[in-house]
């Protein structure tokens, strides 16, 4: 599949986003919901690769796929998280959890231990790597079983049906009463954004007969796009309808996104691939792995301006620091030894 670069630009917006939520920056109280763009994406570029696995080869190679999603994404966290450990005891010197705030992030732990034992404290935002590391352990195996008792060109159903079971799932602790905070971070109710991804995979993959058909009306999907920001200003933390309809219309934000700029073309598709946007977007890993700290360091001596002012620069020169020295090492061994089994990459970053 052909590289989009609007892919990347999407994953920008994302990420700025999620800083502004964490800079406290007026009027973006609910840009938590840039995590769920990079859900809904995340499940898109992931279930892509997979389908192609599968249609070149006839089945998937476990081993070889945990292993390239250890290259990728294990030596930026390793190296975050061990910078952690050295560095957050000299500047938080009252911190007395930074040892199990690195095991737990490590192990990939953090969205059931945030959820309902407070772990990890400075590292919170660890909480939505591990509902995707969740994700890439079951959903494999998973996707193979709906493979083998499910036409290729049906596939999008019993994964969509598992889009409403896991909605329905979530609104049953939401009419429990359940914390916000425990709904909010765990993997079991945060899972439907991957799994929306992942049925557009099944269509963008398996082009059923009315694909054709949705790209020709696909310009009515864009009145979708308005919703992203009134809920990013509608919603704020500890609102139940965030929980429901706010994660919901977000999700299907992110999905008209991702089929308007399929064609690569158009106007939101030249938005979203402007050089600086898209540079954003290959960082955006390690973008998110650091701006964390660095926020909550600015956030205690500043004010939100300089927090967004000093922190995205700061935050995205720690990622480039990162990418362009292990990550780059590790992508090209990652490249290395899998080049005696080509697989086309998916439609997004190069280094998905």
């Amino acid at each position: 599949m052909k590289y989009n670069p609007a892919l990347d630009g999407m994953r920008a917006v994302a990420i700025v986003l999620v800083f502004l939520s964490h800079a406290h920056a007026p009027m973006f109280d609910g840009a938590f919901f840039g995590v769920d763009l990079f859900f809904v994406l995340s499940g898109f570029l992931i279930t892509s690769l997979l389908l192609k696995e599968h249609q070149q080869s006839g089945r998937l190679d476990f081993w070889r796929f945990y292993k390239r999603r250890f290259l990728r994404l294990g030596p930026a966290l390793l190296l975050f998280l061990a910078a952690y450990w050295v560095f957050a005891p000299l500047i938080w010197p009252g911190l007395d959890d930074v040892n199990q705030d690195v095991v737990v992030s490590a192990l990939y732990l953090a969205d059931y231990g945030i959820a309902f034992f407070d772990s990890p404290d400075t590292l919170l935002h660890m909480w939505s790597l591990s509902v995707e590391e969740h994700f890439y352990l079951i959903w494999p195996p998973l996707l193979v079983l709906l493979l083998a008792h499910t036409a290729r060109k049906q596939l999008w159903r019993p994964v969509l049906l598992l889009v409403v079971l896991m909605f329905v799932w979530r609104a049953y602790w939401v009419a429990q009463g359940q914390h916000f905070y425990e709904i909010f971070f765990r993997f079991d109710t945060r899972a439907t954004g991957m799994l929306l991804g992942s049925a557009l995979a099944a269509v963008a993959v398996h082009r059923p007969e009315w694909m054709d058909a949705l790209h020709a009306r696909q310009k009515y999907l864009l009145w979708l796009l308005p919703v992203l920001p009134f809920a990013v200003i509608g919603y704020e933390w500890d609102d139940a309808g965030a929980l429901l309809w706010g994660f919901a219309l977000v999700e299907l934000v992110a999905a008209a996104i991702i089929v308007a700029v399929s064609k690569q073309k158009g106007v939101l598709f030249d938005m979203l691939s402007l050089p600086a946007l898209v540079w954003v977007g290959k960082m955006s890993y390690g973008i998110y792995l650091w701006h964390y700290p660095v926020v909550r360091l600015l956030r205690a001596h500043t004010d939100w301006q300089w927090v967004v002012i000093l922190g995205l620069p700061i935050s995205a020169a720690f990622a480039a620091l990162s990418f362009y020295t292990i990550e780059r090492w590790a992508l090209g061994l990652r490249d290395r030894s899998g080049s005696s089994k080509p697989v086309a990459q998916p439609a997004g970053s190069r280094t998905a």
